[in-house]
C-alpha cells in the first residue's frame, strides 16, 4: 500500500517538475523584434541568432561575432601571406632547377674525373691479373697449391 501511495505521489509531482524544467528552458532564450526580423539570444551562453519570417516560418541563422570575424580575417590574411611566400619559394626552386645543367667547364671537369677514375680502375684490374699469373704461365694453367708440413 505504501508503495502505491508513493507511486501516486510521484506521478502527481512529475508534471510540476517537468513544468519547472520547461519554464527554465523557455527563459533561457529571449526573442527581440528588430527592423529586419528577430534576434534570439541565449541567456546562458550569450550567443545570438538572427531570425526572419519567411513563408509563415521563422528562419534563423547564427549572427557573426565581430571579434570572431576579425580573427577570421586575420587568419585569412596570414594564410594568404604564407601561400604567397610558398609560391615565391617554389618559383625560385623551379628557376634553380632550369639552370641545373652544367656549363662547359663543369662538364669537362666531370669528364676528366671520370677518365681518371676509369684509368685508375683499369690499372688496379691489371695489377690483380698480374698477381694471379706469375712468370710465363698462361692465365688458364693452374698450379697445385704448395704443400704444407
Amino acid at each position: 500500500m505504501r508503495f502505491a501511495s508513493a507511486a501516486i505521489a510521484g506521478f502527481c509531482t512529475l508534471p510540476l517538475l517537468t513544468g519547472t524544467a520547461l519554464a527554465q528552458n523557455e527563459e533561457r532564450y529571449r526573442l527581440e523584434r528588430t527592423e529586419n526580423g528577430y534576434v534570439r539570444m541565449d541567456t546562458e551562453t550569450g550567443t545570438m541568432t538572427l531570425c526572419q519570417e519567411r513563408g509563415g516560418e521563422l528562419v534563423c541563422r547564427p549572427a557573426t561575432d565581430e571579434s570572431a570575424a576579425a580573427v577570421e580575417t586575420d587568419d585569412a590574411q596570414t594564410l594568404r601571406e604564407r601561400i604567397d611566400a610558398l609560391e615565391a619559394r617554389v618559383k625560385a626552386l623551379e628557376g634553380e632547377r632550369a639552370g641545373a645543367l652544367p656549363g662547359e667547364q663543369e662538364f669537362e671537369q666531370s669528364l676528366n674525373m671520370m677518365e681518371r677514375f676509369f684509368r685508375r680502375f683499369v690499372d688496379i684490374v691489371r695489377g690483380l691479373e698480374q698477381e694471379e699469373t706469375p712468370g710465363d704461365q698462361s692465365p688458364n694453367q693452374h698450379t697445385a697449391p704448395p704443400q704444407r708440413t
